[in-house]
């Protein structure tokens, strides 16, 4: 459904999708006429040609994502684009018509500002699609695998490893040298295989733990978004007292974890971990990341994505189909379409 929305000055408007509620993907609707945002000060306004789509996004529709904004709200968070204006206090701006890739408010829109010092340029011959993920996936991906201090030789469990984080992490830990193994559903074990993973293994299977520690012996890094249906199978696969578990999700729902448990049961190492706030807290250490990225995209072991675009409007039920699990891969919209 597409509505309009009147404002009483002549400002530049725009096509946006807008979430009314906290009732998920199904109160998202496309708005004509919303007005066009202007750069702040450190930010840019970006002509936004490819917006990411991701589970926290989902989250955010059902009001669970830690600090998302309140209903209703401009929705979306990454995109790609064409810097169209420039605001002030900008450090060393990049021109006019560069095209970048970054986060910030309502990326799911034709206009959307970001912070300037947190974005990266789209590569030299690539799309604005194919950049998307390299400030949120690929960084989440390489964020963690630095917290995992993973080393070469190690194992490293990736959960939701047909995802766009997961398969990001895929990538990276056999780059770094780690034998890589990765938890998907069924239908998804051959995109994992095709990124180079030693196995694959049936997340819902019942005696995953058991098998994981059969092929390992115990793990030495593992990377965990899924939440409440893998938690507990990341502590008791990792390696006692030396193993690390890194969390940046949890897309099934919440798990617990007592001190109990750390002390007795699962003596391993838990940090937790959230690109936002990473580069809010610690601007270095993103920096430091995204010139990582900049370095591996060189190498080509960044290759351009190839996310699945849809039109603007039907970002609902993209949203319904990643929560339900119905997704592989990196999921774009074009807001001009």
């Amino acid at each position: 459904m597409e509505t309009n929305e009147r404002h009483h000055t002549a400002e530049p408007t725009m096509r946006a999708l807008v979430q009314h509620s906290h009732a998920g993907p199904k109160d998202l609707h496309l708005t004509a006429g919303r007005r066009r945002p202007a750069p702040g000060p450190g930010e840019y306004l970006i002509r936004v040609g490819a917006a990411g789509v991701n589970f926290a996004d989902v989250m955010q529709t059902r009001g669970i994502y830690g600090g998302g904004p309140r209903a209703p709200y401009p929705a979306g968070f990454e995109a790609a684009g064409e810097i169209v204006a420039v605001g002030e206090d900008v450090a060393g701006p990049l021109p006019l018509g560069s095209h970048v890739v970054g986060t910030g408010p309502g990326a799911f829109a034709q206009y959307m500002t970001m912070p300037a010092a947190q974005v990266l340029p789209v590569p030299s011959g690539w799309t604005d699609a194919q950049a998307l993920g390299l400030v949120l996936n690929w960084a989440t991906a390489l964020a963690a695998l630095k917290l995992g201090e993973v080393e070469p030789g190690e194992t490293v469990l990736v959960h939701a490893a047909a995802g766009g984080v997961g398969q990001a992490a895929v990538r990276l830990a056999r780059h770094y040298g780690a034998r890589v193994l990765g938890t998907a559903s069924a239908a998804k074990h051959d995109t994992v295989t095709a990124l180079g993973a030693d196995a694959v293994l049936d997340s819902a299977r019942p005696d995953l733990a058991a098998e994981i520690t059969r092929l390992t012996g115990g793990v030495d890094v593992v990377l965990e978004s899924v939440g409440q249906a893998t938690f507990q199978v990341s502590l008791a696969v990792a390696k006692r007292l030396l193993g690390r578990v890194i969390v940046f999700g949890a897309a099934s729902g919440d798990a617990g974890l007592t001190t109990h448990d750390l002390v007795f049961t699962h003596p391993v190492q838990v940090k937790g971990l959230h690109i936002g706030a990473l580069a809010a807290a610690a601007p270095g250490v993103y920096r430091d990341l995204l010139t990582e990225l900049e370095t591996l995209i060189a190498a080509g072991v960044f290759p351009p994505g190839a996310p699945e675009i849809h039109p603007l409007a039907d970002g609902p039920r993209v949203l319904l189909d990643l929560e339900a699990g119905a997704t592989r891969g990196k999921h774009a919209l074009d807001p001009w379409r």
